[in-house]
């Protein structure tokens, strides 16, 4: 990624788990952003205090988690699908941020279920919560499932969507 500044991404896991197929696609393409000289910085809503997370108190952790998406040209989103849609956590985090926050931003939307039969959480689901900040969404957003991941990690269709997300992110960023 060639520009004028260094791209930042925010990388967000939206699991409760710490370690969940949702946070391992985030890392893979935070790793990929890295590879091309992007900055980035990953966001566990899981280890983050949950009184902060619902707005019933303060927190530098929460704070700077919000900070950090202040600062990122790009946002990527993993979460896992629960009652056909993204996780309660990703939902509280989103709530905190202001109206507007995510303009000029873009939205990378990855989510991993069961089976493809919830594959429409990333357009119904996922795709609107960054719409409703003001993100431009990328087009190749990601649905994994257990069947596309080999020994923990993702197999290379996942890794090549994977990589075709983040090349648009990338373009999309300015970089």
């Amino acid at each position: 990624m060639t520009g004028s500044r260094t791209l930042m991404v925010a990388g967000i896991s939206g699991s409760p788990s710490p370690v969940s197929k949702s946070r391992v696609l985030v890392e893979t393409a935070l790793a990929t952003f890295a590879g091309v000289g992007a900055r980035t910085a990953l966001i566990d809503l899981a280890a983050l205090p949950a009184d902060a997370l619902l707005g019933r108190g303060s927190d530098a952790a929460v704070a700077g988690a919000l900070e950090t998406v202040g600062r990122s040209q790009v946002v990527v989103v993993g979460t896992p699908v629960y009652r056909a849609t993204y996780s309660g956590l990703l939902k509280v985090f989103f709530d905190l941020m202001p109206p507007d926050s995510m303009v000029g931003k873009v939205g990378v939307p990855l989510v991993s279920g069961q089976s493809r039969g919830h594959e429409q959480a990333i357009d119904h689901g996922l795709r609107p919560l960054f719409v409703s900040l003001g993100a431009t969404v990328v087009a190749s957003g990601v649905y994994a499932t257990p069947d596309q991941f080999q020994d923990g990690v993702p197999g290379p269709e996942l890794r090549e969507a994977l990589d075709r997300a983040v090349r648009e992110a990338g373009r999309l960023g300015g970089s």
